[in-house]
């Protein structure tokens, strides 16, 4: 029988801004996927397990994507900043409607332009000392290739962060994948649109692509 014991104690669940908004929907912040995920977030916080999420807002604002249309660089991020406010308050208010306790703690970020919000969750997790980063993407793990590109497209089961680097993998932004290789913060990336697959993500299930430090065993 599997086991229902969590191996992680502590995780920083990191989501992009577009998770809460409902695919071919028109609102940036949809009520019921926002309550679909905080579910999945209250079906591991009963497990026992400390959850802190880092939020992203290109649901409501892409600061990169405005300066490249002429806005300066550094108003831009300061209002995608913003946008990561405005998702953790949906987020905190329809967990404690479900009667999970929580609470928003933020810099918007980082506090800075020039830096993501992958950023923001390496940089809390080593403060906070989590045992992995839970990356939720729209694709279920990292692949050698686009799998939305290509048919052939192989994905990975586990990599170390030197492979990673060396096959010049695209699972966070430079800076954030830096300090998770320092830290040894290990990464799992994994589709947050998977029934359940949250929940398998901390009982160490084989879900996604896990990157460590360590390298597979043979």
């Amino acid at each position: 029988m599997e086991s229902e014991a969590p191996v992680y104690e502590r995780i920083v669940l990191k989501l992009s801004g577009e998770a809460m908004h409902e695919h071919g929907g028109r609102d940036n912040i949809s009520p019921p996927v926002v309550r679909e995920i905080a579910e999945r977030m209250k079906e591991v916080r009963d497990l026992g397990v400390e959850v802190a999420v880092v939020i992203g807002g290109g649901n409501i604002w892409r600061g990169l994507s405005a300066a490249d249309r002429g806005m300066d660089r550094t108003t831009a991020d300061y209002m995608g900043m913003l946008a990561t406010v405005i998702n953790a308050l949906a987020l905190r208010s329809t967990l404690e409607q479900i009667g999970v306790e929580a609470r928003v703690q933020t810099a918007a970020g980082t506090g800075n332009p020039y830096f993501s919000t992958d950023t923001t969750a390496a940089l809390r997790a080593s403060e906070i000392r989590a045992d992995v980063i839970l990356k939720a993407t729209k694709v279920d793990g990292v692949y050698d290739r686009d799998p939305n590109k290509f048919s052939d497209a192989r994905r990975y089961d586990r990599l170390t962060f030197t492979e990673a680097l060396t096959k010049r993998l695209q699972i966070m932004d430079s800076t954030a994948f830096s300090l998770c290789m320092d830290n040894k913060i290990p990464i799992v990336v994994f589709n947050m649109y998977t029934p359940g697959i949250l929940r398998d993500a901390v009982l160490g299930r084989n879900v996604g692509t896990l990157v460590c430090d360590e390298a597979p065993p043979k």
